[in-house]
């Protein structure tokens, strides 16, 4: 990361709590009800004064660069149990400070980080919208506070929301807050945790939590196979030190091939999203990859002894509506042989709305040939 970089974001201490969690198909979820009691976090330390460039750094943490170990496979049932831990830890420390936002009759996720004394939401452009808006803010444990949403920067995907403590009786200065990474450092590969809310807020419900891995990163935008649904967008990406490096911001072509916006963006646009600017078209996720405009199926995958099978299939998708079941093994798409997870979402890379795409399909030792018309991606 570069240097200024580093001393930008204001490290907080984060909150910790017990929460219960348990595997279910490779996914670690959050179970059992909110902790009621009040989540509080130590107040920042006073910053001791600033260097030329305007930056108090003496109170800063550097961030971690992220660790080839992160990346590893488990291949034992004692490393299995070490990821998990860590997991655990990961949860433990970030979802008091995951929230969902809701603005008029629109809903996502979002994060806090404190800067210049004030609290924050990272999230995504398309969730906070336009500018000066009034916002709710869930937290963790069913309070409300309220926010204002600030600028967004819609090249990448981008956004802001300052808490307000209007009409409140919260004490914001106790909210945990998240301690800001180095998403220029991440690895391909990469252990990350996903949290949000996916399908809106729900009272009773903790933060949803998802593990999966980096498969791509550019500058401007990270790849994982994370799931992700309506309602997780702006919602944090953890690496497995629980800082965050990621806001969620697009579904794919398929519900495991999925788009973050770097977290080392942020300080460059800072200024002009504190602001309340709102700049930039919708821009075109995959093209930052050197891909087109994606189109959207609805599957998730995995792969099973070689063999790319359907983990999930969206209700109302393109892909139910086809008759694809969870299950299926996907042969072919068109005459093309698939032997990874990552290549259906590549050869669905330039498709459209609208257009038609022949799979082979094996079930119960039978082969079928089934088309699937693509639609508009979800929002």
């Amino acid at each position: 990361m570069r240097q200024r970089h580093a001393g930008f974001w204001r490290m907080s201490a984060v909150a910790l709590g017990m929460v219960a969690a348990s595997w279910l198909g490779g996914v670690l979820r959050a179970d059992g009800a909110p902790d009621a009691a009040k989540v509080t976090a130590k107040p920042d330390a006073k910053p001791p004064g600033e260097k030329a460039d305007g930056v108090a750094r003496s109170w800063v943490k550097e961030p971690k660069s992220s660790s080839p170990n992160d990346t590893l496979q488990p291949e034992t049932v004692e490393a299995l149990k070490a990821l998990q831990k860590r997991v655990k830890a990961v949860v433990a420390k970030c979802q008091p400070c995951t929230v969902g936002i809701f603005i008029g009759a629109s809903a996502g996720s979002g994060v806090f980080i404190r800067r210049d004394g004030k609290l924050y939401v990272l999230t995504a452009g398309h969730v906070s919208g336009e500018a000066n808006k009034d916002c709710r803010l869930m937290l963790q444990d069913g309070r409300t506070i309220s926010g204002k949403t600030l600028g967004a920067n819609n090249e990448i995907d981008s956004g802001l929301i300052e808490v307000t403590d209007k009409d409140s009786k919260v004490d914001i200065s106790t909210l945990p807050v998240a301690e800001v990474g180095d998403s220029d450092s991440l690895l391909k590969g990469q252990w990350v945790v996903s949290i949000g809310h996916p399908g809106g807020y729900q009272q009773g419900r903790t933060p949803v939590v998802r593990l999966g891995r980096i498969h791509e990163r550019s500058k401007k935008v990270i790849r994982t196979d994370c799931t992700l649904v309506g309602g997780d967008s702006g919602g944090p990406l953890f690496d497995l030190e629980g800082r965050v490096i990621g806001i969620h911001s697009r579904i794919g072509p398929t519900l495991n091939m999925n788009f973050h916006v770097p977290v080392d963006t942020y300080p460059d646009t800072w200024d002009r999203l504190v602001k309340a600017e709102v700049w930039g078209g919708a821009r075109n996720i995959l093209n930052l990859f050197g891909g087109d405009n994606p189109a959207f199926m609805g599957v998730q995958t995995e792969l099973k002894d070689g063999k790319v099978v359907i983990d999930m299939v969206v209700k109302d998708s393109p892909a139910e509506k086809a008759g694809l079941k969870k299950g299926d093994t996907l042969v072919k798409v068109g005459t093309t042989p698939l032997t990874s997870t990552e290549e259906l979402p590549r050869l669905l890379r330039g498709k459209k709305p609208g257009d038609k795409v022949e799979l082979e399909v094996l079930r119960d030792a039978k082969t079928l040939k089934i088309e699937v018309v693509l639609a508009k991606r979800p929002q």
